[in-house]
């Protein structure tokens, strides 16, 4: 358990990480990206966060996921993430799913499942596979109600025609 500097309330770890990667999450927001964040956790600490920059920088590798992956690799010095959990508010799709798995991230927590998109628990599961040469524990649901809503929000205000200023 830990005190969370965002509410003042005790949470566990799994809720604080993810309220960080909430916050990620509202960064891809006001710039009118999908609202998904993604940290990774080393010893206890956020080592790197990251939020989608898709449209911003014109770019499909642009997730945050991946974003995250490459900040950590850097504060690292090294690929390997074994020794790392990841945080991400929406389940990750297939080529998130295959860089989190070649990092060997320990870890993965998300928030909302994406059945249709989703590739970790979902859809194709490529974590629950037998053939992997290394597993990523995973766990999804982790603030749900909060993961979703963003979501829903975001896509609501962008039916409804809103822009964003790019």
């Amino acid at each position: 358990m830990s005190f969370c500097p965002f509410n003042g309330y005790i949470m566990n770890d799994k809720e604080f990480f993810m309220k960080a990667a909430l916050e990620e999450a509202e960064k891809a927001y006001s710039l009118g990206e999908a609202p998904i964040g993604a940290i990774i956790v080393k010893d206890g600490k956020i080592i790197a966060s990251a939020h989608n920059l898709r449209e911003t920088g014109k770019n499909v590798l642009y997730h945050a996921e991946l974003l995250a992956i490459d900040s950590a690799c850097k504060a690292l010095g090294g690929w390997r993430l074994h020794q790392c959990d990841m945080y991400v508010t929406l389940e990750p799709c297939i080529m998130c799913s295959g860089a989190i798995h070649q990092a060997r991230i320990k870890n993965l927590y998300f928030g909302a499942p994406d059945p249709k998109g989703g590739a970790v628990l979902s859809g194709i599961a490529t974590h629950a596979s037998n053939g992997l040469f290394c597993h990523t524990n995973c766990e999804g649901g982790i603030l749900l109600d909060e993961c979703q809503e963003i979501l829903k929000r975001f896509f609501r205000e962008l039916r409804k025609g809103k822009s964003y200023d790019k």
